[in-house]
This record gives C-alpha cells, structure tokens and sequence, in this order.
C-alpha cells in the first residue's frame, strides 16, 4: 500500500487530502484544500495564497489518476464543488439525509445536483465496499469535534489491503469522544491520519475538559494499538501545538508525526504564522 499525505495545516494550507493506493485501486480521501478567512483578524498572506494554488493543482493532477474519491464531510477544506476531477469517478460521500446539520445539508443538496449525472455518487455512512482484495470501510457518522457541536458529523475511513490497515479520521478533533475512541481501536489500524484538537479555541469553542478527553483518548489509542499517527490539520494552527498538547507526543515520540513530518518535511504552519507574515 502507497500513503501520501498531500495537504494539511502543516503544509500551509487547511486540508486533510490523503493519497491511498492499492494493487486495486488509487483512492483520495477529502480532496480539497481551503485557507482561513480570518485569524487574528488577518487575510491570508500571500504564500498562503501561493500555497493554497500549488496544492489545489496537485490535487486536481492526482484526482484525475484515481478511481475513488471520498468526502468525509461538507466543510471546504474537505471537498471542493467547483472541481472538475469528479466526473467518471466512483466518490463516496456523507449521507445528506442523516446525521448531518443544516448547514452542510445545504453544501450536500448542491454538491448531488452538480455532481451525481457525472460520477457514480454513493452514500457511505456505517458501510464496506470490496474491491478486488482491498476493503474500504466508512463508519457511522462520528461528531465534529465534542458530543453535540454545532459543525455536524464527519464519517471516518479505513482502507485494507490484506497486508496493511489504514484509518483515515478526519475532524473527530483528538478523538474528544469515548465514541470516537473505541472505534478507532476497534478498527485496529497500523496508521491513523487524524486532526488533533483546535487549542486555539480553548476556553471559547473548545474546554479544558474537552482538551484533557481528546489527550486520554489519544494516550489511549496508541498505548493500546502501539500504531503509527500522523497528527495534523486543527492542532497545527497553534504555533505551540506540542506544549498543549504534549501527552500523546511523550507516550507516542516518534510514532506521532504531522502531514510534513512524515513525508520528511519542516513544518510549515502558515495560518498560524500570519501574524509575524504580515509583521514583516
């Protein structure tokens, strides 16, 4: 099995795009990529703006080789509308009708009309697909971030290939949830691609307690699973994301890695530099 992590916080840009590539298929798990609007009441910069353009043509140039497509949810940095990649694919997408907030309801409703008379549109929540000897799980819809947020549900996806387990969580954030914990350690992956939590957020959107679940999960996962964790995505937009959140990385070490990190890369945390970016 091939896994390419293609974009993420720590690349400069807000994604969570996977590469998955079997002897049966060629997968991309969430292939968009978006930037913040705003932070600390700032635009993006401008190499945020070049990496924003850089990435989205990878992703375009590699989502025309693949056979599957998956979106995990309807937030931009997850999928893109307007892209042209979808059409003769297989994607597998979060249910519209169920478990899924308003908001995101609207983005899905658009995205069928737009997208189901030029792919083959499937909705994949709590399901498995074969093909050939690669099995494709998607899990039941899991909460954004802590029980009840406002930001809705996400589905999770595991890719087997007999010889290697791959999970791909997207914004579970940690896991906050005991939920979303036991699943990931049910599925028994050799690799989790997951976000860890939004510390940027503490006090405001997301709590102290929040903060310590998404660290005991976490502990939890890799003292049980002794796995390989690529960690990226909401953590990395906070510059000192290993000293508030340095449980995992101490029990972890090297088996926890950002999108950057594991390809062999310095990080690059651009939205959470834009500060010292406009600065100069």
């Amino acid at each position: 099995m091939k896994i390419i992590p293609i974009a993420s916080d720590s690349l400069g840009v807000r994604s969570m795009a996977t590469y998955v590539e079997t002897k049966d298929c060629k997968i991309l798990i969430d292939p968009s990529v978006a930037l913040g609007p705003k932070r600390y009441g700032l635009p993006p910069h401008q190499k945020e703006l070049e990496a924003l353009d850089k990435i989205k043509k990878e992703i375009a140039e590699i989502a025309e080789k693949c056979d599957i497509l998956t979106i995990s949810h309807y937030h931009y940095d997850h999928y893109n509308p307007d892209e042209r990649f979808y059409k003769g694919k297989k994607v597998f997408a979060k249910d519209i009708s169920n478990n899924i907030n308003k908001s995101q309801n609207q983005r899905g409703t658009k995205f069928k009309e737009i997208v189901e008379n030029i792919c083959d549109l499937i909705y994949c929540d709590d399901s498995k697909h074969k093909i050939g000897e690669t099995e494709i799980i998607f899990s039941p819809p899991f909460f954004h971030g802590p029980e009840n947020v406002r930001l809705g549900y996400v589905i999770m996806t595991t890719v087997d290939d007999g010889k290697k387990r791959i999970l791909h969580a997207s914004d579970v954030q940690g896991p906050v949830t005991k939920t979303a914990k036991d699943y990931i350690i049910n599925q028994k992956p050799d690799l989790i691609i997951m976000d860890g939590p939004p510390s940027i957020f503490l006090g405001w959107k997301f709590s102290m307690q929040n903060m310590q679940d998404a660290s005991d999960n976490l502990v939890e996962i890799i003292e049980t699973l002794d796995c390989d964790i690529i960690l990226d995505h909401h953590l990395l937009r906070d510059i000192k994301f290993k000293e508030v959140f340095p449980e995992p990385y101490k029990i972890g070490g090297k088996q926890v890695k950002t999108f950057a990190e594991y390809l062999g890369k310095e990080n690059n945390t651009l939205e959470a530099q834009r500060k010292k970016l406009w600065g100069k």
